[in-house]
């Protein structure tokens, strides 16, 4: 029999000590801000491109910008 090529995730994993397991939604976002929070303004970068919305490309800027507090925001759009 066949594997499925695509998975369909139904819960979030994270990594502990190299191993995937299941966790919470809570965990899993407390996690991946945790890991935005250690990096410097100068050395994050937004790059969002001209076939998603307008509103997602403002809320791609309005994140590097407010949140992140880079000013390094491109796009394709400009093509």
């Amino acid at each position: 029999m066949r594997r499925p090529r695509h998975v369909r995730l139904t819960e979030p994993l994270v990594r502990d000590d190299g191993v995937l397991r299941p966790a919470s939604w809570d965990e899993a976002l407390d996690r991946a801000a945790a890991g935005f929070r250690g990096v410097p303004a100068d050395a994050f970068g937004m790059f969002s491109c001209s076939k998603a919305t307008n509103e997602m490309n403002y809320t791609a800027q309005k994140f590097a910008r407010a949140v992140m507090g880079s000013n390094n925001v491109d796009s394709c759009n400009r093509t």
